[in-house]
């Protein structure tokens, strides 16, 4: 295979296929060492990166995208759940009441959940999320630093940077506003790892076992993730196997390659039967997603763009130029894109045409994920243009058009960490004056100093009401019978989930909510939308909440509003006044005002109003 041990380095010659870089006995303990010393670096960027939420998880959410940590927060509390009572992992009826969702179209993070379930019973999931979200930065950095210093390059100081920068490039840190799965990067690394293992000859089978576990568990976490990756691999090693130096050693390796591939092909469907059924054939599937591409598409002056978690952001030199915050996918600055092609041509120069083709590969790699990024339609400084590009004849395929094509910018840092990797590993091992030395450094300064990470801005997030906590709600709410908050669950305003998840994470029992934060069908042309289709009362419960206009309720709207919570088989309707909305302060008052003129006079128990509805 081609990116093992120095096949980027120097024209010293090796064999064809170069074994990974194995150390001595003797340098094993020092090996260990620097190990532990870039765990603990990557550990205490992680917690640097998150330390705004560190202070009180419970207490804080991310300012930007508290709706997607409220999402995952209630994941990890129904996995757990369903992992102790012997519930679906993959549908549930307890949100978006009566019809469910099919958490297998939804990004589950099933394995998490399974994994830290007893995490979730003891300290609950805000906390647990945290310690997820800061686990997957600090294991990214390590993951790509342990690939890079086992297989990829010989120099240290190479590993360590590669592992470090790709572990907090700017995509990844804005991915942690939030996603568990997106900034569940160490995932790649381990993917490729095992790739590389499919090369060994004789052991197809048991490398074939490894990676069908692997690409299971990367389904589990972030089935789009998987996607890019395989897709990535499949760019990379095709361009490669096509080189005219690498053909002979391409057809000798094809055989043991494939046997192991279709080993993994085997595992992995054996593994993900159910949740792939349920993906493509279940219950409330839908195709594609609720996202415009056109909108979730790169801009190509992102590129060159600085991200606004950064300290080049920090002093004024962030933009707009992404959907939200959270997908700032590539914006690498423009100093580490000349960086990156004076590393590319420095190699260019240094390698034979055998190794060329590995840095062809790479090449070809970065260009096709970088123009799939840019969508169907060219967009640059946030200026729309009807000039098409590629991704507009691929974007109606299966998988593609359930994927965002910004976030295949996803792919382009790693490239970017693997050339930084080599090209330092090459000069360290090459005489250089004085002069070109300080150049290098100065440049690297330069192009990665304005990209290292600042903290995540947070905000406070009111509590889950005493109501929830002390358990009350079961007085007046049958066993998983439907309680809803005002407004209705959605990402807007994920107040019930965040209720339900504590409920399930303290043993409490449950209680089902209509609507609710997901994606399931009812988007334009069968595609897939956020939360369910609105009826008339949550739709305008939703407006009240967000824009504090009391409209004139009519005996039709009352009529209106019990024939949807008969529909929904709500029992009990919540409001606080301490309501979190994610985007938007929640207009209570005016709340209890639409409520009342719904419903009737509420009685208030505990730190909360809340109406009995008759069935």
């Amino acid at each position: 295979m081609p990116l093992s041990s120095s096949a980027l380095a120097g024209p010293t010659p090796q064999p064809s296929t170069p074994q990974p870089p194995t150390a001595p006995p003797a340098e094993r303990p020092h090996r260990r060492r620097i190990d532990l010393l870039v765990a603990v670096a990557a550990i205490a960027v992680a917690f640097w990166v998150t330390s705004g939420l560190w202070l009180d998880p419970n207490g804080r959410a991310i300012t930007v995208n508290s709706s997607d940590q409220a999402l995952f927060e209630w994941l990890l509390a129904y996995g757990a759940h369903a992992l102790s009572h012997g519930q679906n992992p993959f549908f549930t009826d307890l949100v978006n009441s009566p019809d469910g969702v099919n958490l297998a179209v939804n990004t589950s993070v099933t394995v998490y959940a399974v994994v830290f379930a007893p995490l979730t019973y003891l300290i609950g999931p805000p906390a647990t999320f945290l310690v997820v979200l800061t686990a997957n930065l600090a294991g990214t950095a390590f993951g790509w630093y342990w690939l890079l210093s086992r297989h990829l390059v010989r120099s240290t100081p190479a590993a360590v940077l590669g592992g470090l920068f790709i572990g907090f490039a700017p995509g990844m840190v804005a991915h942690a506003n939030g996603h568990l799965n997106w900034s569940a990067g160490w995932v790649a690394p381990m993917l490729l790892w095992g790739v590389l293992r499919l090369r060994q000859p004789g052991r197809w089978l048991r490398n074939g076992l490894l990676l069908g576990v692997l690409v299971a568990v990367a389904f589990s976490i972030a089935a789009e993730g998987l996607f890019f990756t395989a897709l990535a691999c499949g760019v990379f090693l095709g361009t490669w196997a096509l080189d005219r130096g690498r053909r002979a050693e391409a057809r000798a390796l094809l055989p043991n390659f494939l046997r192991g591939l279709g080993v993994t092909a085997v595992v992995a469907f054996a593994l993900l039967a159910y949740p792939l059924w349920m993906h493509f054939l279940g219950p409330q599937r839908f195709h594609g997603t609720g996202f415009d591409p056109v909108i979730h598409a790169e801009d190509i002056a992102a590129y060159g763009a600085y991200p606004q978690r950064t300290l080049a952001g920090l002093v004024g030199l962030d933009t707009s130029l992404a959907p939200n915050p959270t997908e700032e996918n590539s914006f690498l600055g423009l100093p580490l894109l000349v960086l990156a092609v004076a590393c590319f041509g420095l190699l260019w120069r240094r390698a034979d045409p055998v190794r060329r083709a590995t840095l062809r590969a790479l090449g070809v790699t970065a260009l096709v994920f970088t123009v799939l990024s840019w969508g169907p339609r060219v967009k640059i400084f946030e200026t729309h243009t009807d000039i098409p590009l590629p991704y507009s004849l691929l974007g109606h395929l299966p998988v593609f058009n359930a994927a965002l094509p910004s976030r295949l910018a996803l792919v382009v840092a790693p490239v970017v960490g693997l050339l930084l990797a080599h090209a330092v590993d090459l000069l360290r091992s090459v005489p250089l004056s004085r002069r070109a030395r300080t150049g290098w450094l100065a440049a690297f300064a330069v192009a990665l100093l304005p990209l290292l990470p600042t903290t995540l801005l947070t905000v406070h997030r009111d509590p889950v009401p005493e109501f929830i906590t002390s358990g009350t709600w079961r007085q007046y709410v049958s066993p998983g019978g439907v309680l809803t908050p005002l407004p209705l669950t959605l990402d807007l305003a994920p107040d019930g989930q965040r209720w339900q998840a504590y409920a399930l994470a303290h043993r409490q029992g449950e209680f089902a909510i209509p609507a609710g934060f997901f994606l399931g069908p009812g988007g334009p042309d069968g595609r897939g939308r956020i939360g369910p289709v609105p009826r008339p009362t949550d739709a305008l419960l939703m407006e009240v909440a967000q824009t504090g206009d009391v409209p004139t309720i009519t005996d039709a709207d009352r009529v209106t509003a019990r024939a949807d919570l008969a529909y929904w088989g709500v029992e009990l309707v919540v409001l606080t006044p301490e309501a979190h909305g994610a985007k938007f302060p929640i207009h209570w008052e005016e709340l209890l005002d639409v409520g009342t003129a719904l419903f009737g006079e509420p009685e208030r128990v505990s730190d909360v109003w809340l109406w009995r509805i008759a069935p």
